[in-house]
């Protein structure tokens, strides 16, 4: 048997030079494959980008050479490449061999690169140390200056001569390096997506793309930037006429936080035949949106729907339309800048700056308001145009519905989802869903229920975080999927990752009440809220129409010792539990901490949390929907420092509840 080395002092190491990106490319270009090769081409070409919005250079070539080598040449200033005074080191060292170096650390201050889209100091060295060979030649101050590195290392040091030219300007020729990703072959459309997608976000600036394998030569250029990529997509035929609304200002996403600088674009149509809706960010396109994407539907949903109701267009007891009915008709390009970014990972696919949700809203609903106001005859063809998408829509679902329905028939739930236990009637006006922490509670729900009306379904363990989670983890989870079955509502998003559910139907809803029921500790209160946090992210119109309720459980049992009988007290808070004491006046009385509902005897059971004449119920009453946002993101979000200072200030109140005096 071979022996394993001492895990020591000595055992701990770290990554130098290179190998910092060599051996852990995912780390900065977010993997290794394919998509972190094009990444890091994308981080030099961002450079350029940053350097050409600043107004220096308005045309940026890249070349796509046979031997999968790549080419970025611009007409910049030249990156700066001699001693620096400062550093105490030249700045070729800084920029294409030290990671967090380069002049984009003081955007917010307005020194340079005001809107950023560079990785900040990581791309050019995290590139050059990612591939076989990487040249750089740059024209400036009257000089030519050449290096060469080959696997992260410089060969030959820093090239200076002298030339007479006042052209400046910047080349870079790497070859991706198969030592360091699976796959370097990066595709000819890659190229042609990226660079057309970067002439619509940055007006004026010409992307030429030259493709030595097939002979082609590309050019993109948009004077009207993402105004004229609306136009193109529209090919006038829209049923309103593409308009751009902009807006700049400062803010902070946290008070303690430091206030910086936003600019926002945004164009857009309405189209009965193309949709389309993309979202960037300081040029980046946001593959997955994140605060943008969140922005427009909350901001497009509430002013459409508010001008349904003013010009009376709803019938009655219509339902109101959704962000899918608009987005079946609606053209939208955003384009954000900020001075500081809070990106959702290092790839940049979506971000999460709480102010430019606020800014963006604010600017679309008040802008919004004007156009309609202004420009009656088109409100009037765009509203009448999302009402006929929503009337289809809500057709096509219901006849879907009806078709499963007649081909489902009557189906027995008890063999569809495990450990499920039905109640007996079919009036849905009667019958209660327990939702219970657990086998064990299932056991004493099951004994102590009115089988007549009451069922049963257990959670097992912590649900997931449906706040957190993207759909594809949220419908792969089985306890999820068992309950979204027993509801027999479907789910009110629209998803390929719920192919398997119905939309949602509240007349399928096979229950009066839905009743959460866990301990009454730290583990209950946070399973409840998850469950909580499912309902309002999946079924929230369940909460909107009080069709959920939590069931409260006794803290303490206080029990009387009399000399032929015992009584026993339920206490459902530190109040109750004094005024039972007093009330009983005497030293002969124990008193408890309630054990969990899984060790309950079934006539407790009954009697404090399922008799409707003694149980008592919390209905989850609907909030303004903006605070109920905030409180369970609060609570289950990526917000730690809020909840952080929550717990500090409310901490105490549920201490209270759990102190047994």
């Amino acid at each position: 048997m071979t022996k394993k080395p001492n895990y020591d002092n000595e055992s701990i190491s770290s990554l130098k030079g290179a190998d910092r990106v060599r051996l852990r490319p995912g780390v900065i270009f977010g993997s290794d494959d394919l998509e972190g090769c094009q990444h890091a081409f994308f981080e030099i070409l961002s450079n350029s980008i940053d350097e050409a919005r600043e107004g220096y250079g308005r045309e940026i070539a890249v070349t796509r050479f046979r031997d999968g080598s790549i080419e970025i040449r611009d007409d910049g200033r030249g990156i700066p490449l001699d001693y620096n005074q400062n550093e105490d080191r030249f700045n070729w060292e800084l920029v294409y061999c030290e990671l967090y170096a380069g002049g984009k650390y003081r955007t917010n201050e307005g020194d340079f690169y005001e809107f950023s889209l560079g990785l900040n100091g990581l791309g050019a060295c995290a590139t050059q140390y990612a591939s076989e060979y990487f040249d750089v030649t740059v024209t400036r101050d009257g000089f030519r200056y050449s290096l060469h590195f080959e696997k992260g290392e410089n060969i030959g040091g820093l090239q200076k001569e002298p030339i007479r030219s006042r052209k400046t300007g910047t080349v870079q020729k790497w070859k991706p390096d198969r030592e360091v990703f699976t796959d370097i072959d990066i595709p000819l459309e890659y190229f042609i997506d990226t660079l057309k997608r970067q002439a619509i976000v940055n007006a004026g600036i010409t992307f030429i793309l030259h493709d030595e394998e097939s002979g082609s030569d590309h050019q993109f250029h948009y004077p009207e930037g993402i105004l004229g990529y609306v136009r193109e997509i529209d090919q006038g035929k829209g049923i309103s006429t593409p308009i751009e609304f902009e807006g700049a200002g400062k803010g902070k996403d946290r008070s303690d936080k430091q206030e910086y600088k936003v600019k926002i674009a945004v164009a857009f149509c309405f189209n009965n035949e193309i949709n389309q809706i993309e979202f960037y960010h300081n040029s980046s396109w946001l593959e997955y949106g994140g605060t943008p994407d969140r922005a427009v539907r909350s901001a497009f949903t509430s002013e459409i729907d508010r001008q349904i109701k003013t010009r009376e267009l709803y019938k009655n007891n219509e339902s109101k339309v959704t962000f899918v009915d608009i987005m079946d008709s609606l053209i939208l390009i955003s384009s954000s800048f900020s001075t500081h970014t809070s990106y959702e990972n290092q790839t940049k696919k979506a971000i999460n700056n709480k102010f430019i949700y606020e800014f963006l809203s604010d600017l679309l609903r008040t802008h919004l308001e004007v156009w309609f106001i202004e420009n009656r005859a088109e409100g009037d063809r765009v509203l009448n145009q999302i009402l006929v998408n929503k009337r289809s829509r809500e057709s096509a679902e219901k006849q879907r519905l009806n078709i499963r329905k007649k081909l489902m028939g009557s189906v027995d739930m008890i063999n569809r989802v495990k450990k499920f236990v039905d109640c007996r009637t079919r009036d849905v006006n009667r019958r209660e869903l327990y939702i219970v922490e657990g086998d064990s509670a299932l056991g004493s729900c099951k004994m102590g229920r009115d089988a007549e009306f009451q069922a049963i379904i257990p959670v097992r363990g912590k649900i997931l975080n449906c706040l957190k989670a993207e759909y594809n983890s949220i419908f792969k989870n089985d306890i999820i999927v068992d309950l979204i079955k027993v509801l027999g509502c479907g789910v009110e998003i629209q998803s390929r990752h719920n192919r398997d559910f119905s939309a949602f139907d509240l007349d399928s809803l096979r229950w009066h009440k839905i009743i959460i029921c866990t301990d009454a500790d730290v583990d209950g209160y946070q399973i409840r809220t998850l469950i909580l946090a499912m309902l309002y992210r999946l079924t929230p119109t369940l909460i909107e129409k009080g069709k959920v309720y939590i069931a409260e459980s006794p803290l303490f049992e206080i029990t009387q010792k009399a000399q032929r009988k015992e009584k026993t007290w339920f206490a459902y808070s530190e109040k109750e539990k004094s005024e039972i004491i007093a009330k009983i006046g005497s030293d002969s009385y124990s008193l408890q901490r309630s054990k969990g509902l899984g060790e309950n005897e079934p006539e407790m059971m009954w009697q404090t949390t399922m008799n409707p004449e003694t149980r008592r119920l919390i209905q989850v009453i609907p909030d303004d929907a903006k605070i109920t946002f905030e409180i369970f993101d609060k609570m289950l979000g990526d917000n730690l420092e809020g909840r952080k200072q929550y717990i500090q200030e409310n901490g105490h109140r549920f201490l209270e509840m759990l102190d047994i005096g």
